[in-house]
């Protein structure tokens, strides 16, 4: 397999109405579950789970860090 894709595969696009965010998502089959975590993704607008490594990625940071602004 190549890298590239397996780091892909692992990777997920959130959005602000996905928040708070935790890890594993609804949608994860029984095989892949784990204790839930919640992720602090809000400032960084990327954060990696501590027990399966999916790479988390917020589409919309920017609209978010607008919205505390105001």
């Amino acid at each position: 397999m190549d890298i590239e894709r397996a780091l892909k595969e692992k990777m997920i696009e959130v959005s602000s109405g996905d928040l708070p965010l935790c890890c594993p998502p609804e949608s994860a089959p029984l095989w892949r579950l784990h204790p839930r975590v919640f992720l602090p993704i809000e400032d960084l607008g990327d954060v990696i789970c501590p027990y399966c490594s999916t790479r988390y990625i917020l589409k919309d940071q920017q609209k978010i860090k607008m919205e505390e602004k105001e």
